[in-house]
């Protein structure tokens, strides 16, 4: 069983994601299970209208711990911040519920927290990445005009939105609860905010495959998504963070050797 404190909590948001939330869950437990003992998931679920938080809080017990918590707002950005700010474990990290992103990953990533990176994410965009696309013409070429907007706000990362992020606990809660985003576009301002408080972001590769069942609409939230990138920009204008003097010894770089065995 899990001991009691974790050293990495998974937030996992879920709305209406009774169909794809206990492969998910699976997969996680899983893939989590073979890192050191101390790993939990909290999965939050925002508002669901089906049996999405009952599959979570009947989750049988094992190596990994899953607990639920409920928001009654709408939108991954609220349950993300709600996830992330009722963790305490020293790294924290954020996937997707249909597993989009193979949480396979998950030690690489680890392995960069522990080598001094404070914000690592899953990065489609990077050239060792596998990627298995199968979005509409129209979908591309709105996630193009979307990435090019963000360059305003995270330049020099290629992938804002892959649902696949991990963070060093005390950068990622102190970001969280400056949030102002609380749709699909949140993780700009999540990254924009630990960027700000010192952080380097660094982009590992993923496996990545199209799920079906999205609650993302091409036609429903394109619109909203970039009017959340203008809230973004002007709350991280209004309310910026200073940046944390634990992170002045940070470099982009770290020796390579550091990113071994666990």
């Amino acid at each position: 069983m899990a001991p009691t404190t974790p050293w990495l909590e998974i937030v996992v948001p879920a709305r209406n994601e009774h169909r794809r939330l206990p492969t998910g869950l699976a997969r996680l437990c899983s893939a989590a299970a073979t890192l050191p003992p101390g790993v939990a998931v909290i999965v939050v679920d925002s508002a669901s209208t089906d049996d999405t938080g009952e599959i979570a809080r009947r989750w049988p017990p094992g190596d990994v711990r899953v607990s639920l918590v409920r928001i009654n707002e709408p939108g991954k950005g609220a349950a993300v911040r709600a996830g992330v700010l009722a963790t305490s474990a020293r790294y924290v990290g954020f996937c997707d519920a249909d597993m989009a992103t193979d949480p396979a990953a998950i030690p690489v990533a680890v392995g960069f927290l522990r080598a001094g990176y404070p914000v690592v994410l899953g990065s489609r965009s990077h050239p060792e990445s596998d990627v298995e696309d199968r979005h509409t013409v129209i979908r591309r070429v709105g996630a193009t005009a979307f990435r090019a907007a963000t360059r305003v706000l995270v330049p020099g990362v290629g992938d804002t939105q892959c649902g696949f992020k991990f963070f060093d606990g005390a950068i990622v809660r102190a970001a969280a609860a400056r949030l102002r985003v609380t749709g699909f576009a949140f993780d700009v301002e999540l990254i924009a905010r630990c960027v700000q408080l010192g952080a380097t972001p660094v982009e590992i590769p993923v496996r990545w495959q199209d799920v079906g069942g999205s609650t993302f609409s091409i036609w429903r939230h394109s619109a909203s998504s970039f009017a959340e990138l203008a809230v973004a920009w002007r709350a991280l204008r209004l309310r910026p963070a200073a940046p944390d003097p634990l992170l002045s010894g940070w470099t982009a770089d770290p020796p390579a050797a550091k990113l071994g065995r666990l």
